[in-house]
């Protein structure tokens, strides 16, 4: 085949079916599979769209180029497509009925043997895999999760042309401002000593956005924040940013619902909507979270009123402290033994607890690790407050509320994975709402916000802000689906004299606030309408539809744990003429 440089293939690797018995088809692809059966040889055709064998018979034409083909070359196939004898269909391919008999083969490029197998689903180091991402990319499971994040945004992006919105860019460098996390910065050459930041989010410039009367924007930006990172963080993001002119909550909920829908479905999967609400308040007493899993049940039940004058010490102390006694029913609790018991004491530790209390009800008679010192009767009321029944399991700690909501809420996600409850593809939507405005910051002794500090206060709230305001509630919602945060957002301080004093409350000055938000507190003053919004974690989004537990394995091109891309080789030492040039000396 010599005419290379003009050789378009027909149709992709995934695209022939027995209908196509007869055609002459030329393929384009990489060389996924060789195999060679008695003189016979067959090879895998892969491009991104799906696999397609090729037989080479023994003395054709081709037959001495194609014993040069190894894994990953690069080839251009012309042949006919024929049909495969029934025996040899295989019905794990969309291209299992064909195959194609190659009358011209040419090698287009060869390859290296790669340092790990492409056409295998093995497990591969992940430092591997990042140093050569460019291999890793062409595995059909990227490919795949690639392909539908690329579907779930398009779909996003009709569903808010349909709903009014304007795709608006921000700024990329902008001014440092306070959004909770590090900014990276980026000096100018032309002002000495003076720094851009990358946007950890959009949320000035959209709040002026609604100043300025563009009513309804959203844009699919990049966002950075310079934080330490887990499997669902990563320092460059992908967020899809929306806001809108005269927004109530109910508004952003039907608005972010119609969204969701949308996007899963392009994906094949359906949602019911309206999604369940709970106040911040309940999700952390009855759930442990403030982005709860419901589709481990077990909710957590506060039993402290049991335990009040109760002998058993530990419990009764809480109580008189001002700390409470919680458990969640764990059914058919009586397959537990007691190193399992131990195993869940252990985690509770490990978790912050000082300890774990379980009773068990087994044909009638209360068990429990706490039966001489607490009593049977306390224990039996406090299993059946719970909701307990024969043969189920509770589980209760006692401590601040804090505390024991937290370990509460990570230790019933562990006995749902021994349960097998939180399966990939239930997908279990939830509003948590009616956030504190403000959480105390013990090490600086002030306020912090618990969103940003653009979020506004209820109404009827505002009159606490000078006098208490750790009982100020936030206009705030985040969406949770199965534990993970993949929306969050409120309605917006659209009041300067608002905007100052809270401010104010976090110990930002009047001078400072003019120096760093001047002109946003300026633009305040000339008629801002109310206004609110959200951000959607698309990169979260997309991998929990893919069902993977990483980002990483939707992001192209991702960075290590250590913020580090592997691949490229950076961060790395840069030239000292630029450095020079922008008047910055390193320090050993």
């Amino acid at each position: 085949m010599s005419e290379t440089a003009e050789t378009y293939r027909t149709h992709t690797c995934g695209e022939l079916r027995p209908a196509d018995v007869g055609k002459q088809v030329v393929l384009l692809g990489w060389a996924h599979r060789v195999r060679d059966l008695g003189g016979v040889l067959f090879i895998d055709v892969r491009d991104r769209h799906g696999l397609t064998q090729v037989v080479v018979k023994a003395g054709s034409p081709v037959a001495e180029i194609a014993a040069r083909v190894r894994s990953e070359f690069v080839l251009a196939v012309r042949g006919t497509v024929e049909a495969r004898q029934p025996a040899t269909v295989n019905p794990k391919l969309d291209t299992g009925g064909i195959e194609i008999a190659v009358t011209s083969l040419e090698i287009l490029n060869e390859a290296r043997t790669p340092p790990f197998a492409v056409n295998e689903d093995a497990p591969v180091a992940e430092d591997t895999r990042l140093r050569y991402r460019y291999l890793d990319l062409r595995r059909p499971s990227l490919q795949h999760n690639l392909a539908l994040r690329h579907q779930i945004t398009l779909a996003a992006r009709r569903y808010f042309d349909a709903q009014g919105f304007l795709e608006i860019e921000t700024p990329i460098l902008t001014r440092s401002t306070p959004e909770g996390a590090r900014d990276y910065l980026v000096p100018s050459r032309v002002h000495h000593g003076e720094f851009f930041a990358l946007p950890q989010s959009p949320q000035i410039f959209k709040q002026i956005l609604m100043i300025a009367g563009l009513d309804r924007y959203m844009q699919i930006t990049r966002c950075f924040r310079d934080e330490d990172l887990r499997a669902d963080r990563q320092p460059e993001f992908t967020q899809i940013d929306v806001e809108m002119s005269f927004a109530t909550e109910a508004l952003v909920y039907g608005v972010v619902e119609g969204a969701i829908r949308a996007m899963f479905e392009a994906a094949g999967h359906q949602v019911e909507t309206p999604f369940p609400r709970v106040g911040y308040d309940e999700a952390m007493r009855v759930y442990g979270s403030d982005k709860p899993d419901l589709r481990a049940g077990m909710p957590i039940a506060d039993v402290s009123a049991t335990f009040t004058a109760s002998p058993f010490g530990p419990f009764r102390e809480a109580v008189e402290t001002g700390g409470v006694v919680r458990g969640f029913v764990v059914t058919s609790g009586a397959t537990y033994s007691r190193k399992d018991l131990d195993t869940l004491t252990e985690q509770a530790r490990q978790f912050g607890a000082s300890g774990l209390v379980w009773v068990r009800l087994a044909q009638g008679a209360i068990q429990s690790s706490a039966l001489k010192l607490a009593g049977e009767a306390p224990l039996r009321q406090a299993f059946d407050a719970a909701g307990g029944r024969e043969g189920d399991l509770l589980l209760l700690a006692a401590g601040e509320a804090s505390l024991v909501a937290r370990v509460m809420g990570q230790l019933r996600l562990v006995v749902a994975k021994r349960h097998e409850l939180l399966r990939a593809d239930d997908f279990r939507f939830v509003w948590v709402t009616e956030f504190p405005l403000f959480e105390w910051n013990p090490d600086e002794r002030r306020w912090d916000s618990m969103h940003h500090p653009f979020t506004s206060p209820r109404p009827q709230d505002v009159g606490l802000l000078e006098s208490a305001p750790d009982r100020v509630r936030a206009r705030a919602y985040d969406l949770a689906l199965n534990g993970s945060e993949i929306a969050g957002g409120s309605i917006r301080i659209h009041r300067a004299d608002v905007q100052r004093q809270v401010f104010r409350l976090l110990g930002i000055s009047d001078e400072d606030a003019k120096a760093r938000f001047g002109f946003f507190l300026e633009a305040l003053e000339y008629g801002t309408p109310p206004h609110g919004g959200i951000a959607f974690g698309l990169d979260r989004i997309v991998a929990l539809i893919c069902g993977e537990s990483s980002i990483r394995e939707v992001i192209a091109f991702p960075k290590t744990a250590q913020a580090v891309d592997l691949m490229a080789g950076a961060p790395s030492p840069v030239d000292e003429r630029q450095l020079r040039e922008l008047h910055i000396r390193i320090r050993d």
